[in-house]
């Protein structure tokens, strides 16, 4: 990916533009993501809510992607394509989307993901509960295993230190749940600037050897995929759905932070990451 990208604190600013629109195309795809819509129709929604921020899709023709937003329901783990799919009750869609604003001459990106249980407050009785259940844990599981990732930024030296905060949650909830999720390796987080992909890659897992060491100036998108199976996956025909191989529920939880002088921001939050990152005894930086 090259060299990594740092950015000033104004420039960073301009992230955040465009990090809280993304959240509000977030707000805005929680409230129309319930059970009978067809997910191109979520899609349309993602394109209406960046035109009228005055910001552009990241994720439109990136490589050829046909949309503004990946919905991946169920055992899909990433890069789904909107379309004719409609939305049953009880089912765990991972929605991933982006926007870039246009400052100084160069673009600003932000990308972040989240994942929900369609129709979740009437989906008890309707959907086999074992099934449901298991939903549900992903779903806060994966969460958590995110805002572990990014306080862990706050304190850490290194990128690595994200991949060594998501296996302790996966491995600490494992022995509460009596099942551990799968962490999908084939897929990262990244950094993010002025292209939406960048250098460094941001491991889900631990690793050995020395990773990128945290600098002032560093955006990265943190971004874990955990499934209730198994971790191998396969791309359809389409060239961009990724499905797990065993067919077992994905989720993904995205955000994207900031390295400051003075600590972390998480840019795509609408509270800049207070209410994520409390439990952890952190206090982001706000920079609205």
């Amino acid at each position: 990916m090259g060299r990594i990208e740092l950015k000033t604190r104004d420039q960073i600013r301009y992230m955040r533009e465009a990090g809280l629109v993304v959240a509000r195309i977030h707000s805005a795809l929680r409230a129309a993501a319930v059970p009978g819509v067809p997910t191109g129709e979520l899609d349309a929604i993602c394109h209406e809510v960046i035109r009228n921020a005055g910001a552009k899709s990241n994720f439109y023709r990136y490589y050829g992607y046909p949309a503004s937003v990946c919905i991946s329901p169920n055992d899909v783990v990433v890069h789904g394509i909107p379309g004719d799919y409609v939305l049953q009750v009880g089912d765990i869609v991972s929605f991933d989307c982006g926007a870039y604003v246009e400052r100084a001459g160069k673009q600003w990106h932000g990308d972040a993901a989240f994942t929900m249980i369609i129709g979740d407050d009437q989906a008890d009785g309707q959907v086999d509960a074992a099934l449901l259940q298991s939903r549900r844990e992903l779903e806060a599981v994966t969460r958590e295993a995110m805002w572990a990732a990014l306080a862990s930024l706050a304190k850490g030296k290194r990128v690595g230190a994200v991949g060594n905060a998501v296996e302790d949650v996966v491995a600490s909830r494992a022995e509460e749940l009596g099942w551990e999720a799968g962490i999908v390796e084939e897929f990262t987080g990244h950094g993010i600037g002025t292209a939406m992909h960048q250098a460094p890659d941001v491991l889900n897992y631990r690793v050995r050897g020395i990773t990128a060491r945290l600098k002032p100036g560093m955006v990265l998108a943190v971004e874990p995929m955990l499934t209730t199976g198994g971790i191998d996956t396969f791309t359809e025909d389409d060239q961009w759905t990724v499905r797990t191989m065993d067919g077992s529920d994905a989720a993904q939880w995205e955000h994207s932070v900031a390295i400051l002088d003075d600590g972390i921001s998480i840019l795509t939050a609408p509270d800049g990451g207070v209410a994520g990152l409390a439990p952890y005894g952190v206090t982001p930086v706000i920079l609205d």
